[in-house]
């Protein structure tokens, strides 16, 4: 079903477009202007068939493909905006004779699509480096009291093989470790398919700083199911390499396993699972397997890709988890996030999304994610650092 979304919106966003050229139309007699504005809409949709139906190689794909979607926001999306305006001024026309338009509502209409258009730009060029801290505090009845007060930071999604800016990464791991928080944590997707990729950023997450250490897991990206391989062997060889580029970063790379974390005598367990995501993603998650040395008394940090695994299977399971973090969705780099009101498409593929969820007194966070995918830029989805509190719940006020 996800994979005809952005045909029917292309549909749609096309059948709105001939509406909108009636409101250029209005405020210009212009021949160049009136023929300019179909020649950027038959290049814009030529563009965009040429790269979602034809066969190039992978880089030119990826390329192409990245372009489709940015003038897809730029060029398409920004019309639909204006057009609720045009469809009032008709209807008001339809009872009075369906007089010539008026100039107001057609400079209403094109001032409307004008706040889209300057804010997709503002996101493909600047938005993939705006990096956000987002900060929770959570209380727990049964966490230890030496853990009041502790500080994790998550980070999640670096996807280190679309970063272009040096500058942009660097301000970013500025920025975590600006946090001094206790324990760094990282929740997959480290690369987009091979390993090689994080060559060249290996210096700058290496300096990611925790007193408590730095722990991570793999992401669906990270097994390298989503190019074709000369052999499994290669597949297998950039698996192995990964893993030692955690290492390399200086991450503790949780592979369906369990570490405690002691401060003062007391403890708390840090368990890892290696991606497990509903539909058609790959389950190599094991929470058994991982929760198999953890007292059941133990308080609980799950790291976990996909957020899709906490109702599948982690609220569920015989151990208490307490605390879930994950990522992969991005927040589909595209959405709405103001005084509260958090929207993105991709709330109608995951029910988790972006931020913090809670159910029976087990909580989930989701990661917006460090870096970006396909899209080469953020709209209103910035890229996160998240930063949680642990307190005991005797101190909540």
């Amino acid at each position: 079903m996800r994979f005809l979304l952005f045909p029917l919106l292309l549909v749609i966003l096309l059948g709105a477009d001939p509406y909108f050229y009636l409101a250029v139309k209005t405020l210009t007699s212009n021949p160049y202007i009136l023929q300019g504005y179909w020649a950027v809409d038959i290049f814009v949709v030529a563009w965009i068939l040429i790269a979602l139906l034809l066969p190039f190689p992978e880089g030119i794909s990826k390329i192409l493909k990245s372009g489709a979607m940015a003038l897809f926001l730029i060029i398409l999306v920004p019309k639909a905006f204006a057009v609720p305006v045009l469809l009032i001024e008709d209807a008001i026309r339809a009872f009075i004779g369906f007089p010539p338009r008026a100039v107001w509502p057609s400079q209403i209409a094109l001032a409307i699509a004008a706040v889209p258009f300057f804010g997709f730009i503002y996101g493909l060029t600047r938005g993939r480096h705006r990096y956000t801290v987002h900060r929770e505090t959570l209380y727990f009845n049964d966490l230890p009291p030496s853990f009041h007060g502790f500080q994790l930071t998550q980070l999640s999604d670096i996807h280190s093989g679309s970063f272009s800016s040096r500058e942009g990464v660097e301000k970013g791991i500025k920025m975590v470790n600006a946090q001094k928080s206790d324990l760094v944590v990282f929740t997959g997707d480290l690369v987009n398919n091979q390993a090689s990729e994080m060559d060249p950023w290996i210096p700058y997450f290496a300096k990611l700083k925790a007193a408590y250490g730095k722990y991570s897991v793999l992401g669906n990206h990270d097994y390298g199911d989503y190019i074709k391989w000369n052999t499994e062997a290669d597949k297998h060889i950039n698996l192995e390499r990964l893993k030692e580029v955690h290492k390399e970063i200086g991450f503790s790379l949780l592979l369906n396993e369990a570490v405690p974390i002691y401060k003062d005598g007391q403890k708390i367990s840090l368990i890892g699972v290696e991606n497990w995501g509903k539909g058609g993603f790959h389950k190599y998650g094991d929470l058994d397997k991982a929760t198999s040395t953890v007292a059941p008394d133990d308080f609980k940090i799950l790291l976990s890709h996909d957020p899709s695994h906490w109702e599948a299977v982690t609220l569920a399971h015989q151990n208490h988890i307490h605390l879930t973090l994950a990522g992969h969705t991005h927040g589909a780099q595209f959405g709405l996030e103001l005084f509260g009101f958090k929207w993105s498409p991709i709330k109608y593929i995951y029910k988790q999304w972006a931020g913090l969820y809670e159910k029976f007194g087990k909580f989930l966070y989701v990661n917006r994610g460090f870096g970006f995918l396909g899209l080469r830029g953020r709209v209103g989805i910035w890229p996160e650092i998240t930063v949680i509190t642990l307190k005991t719940a005797n101190t909540a006020i």
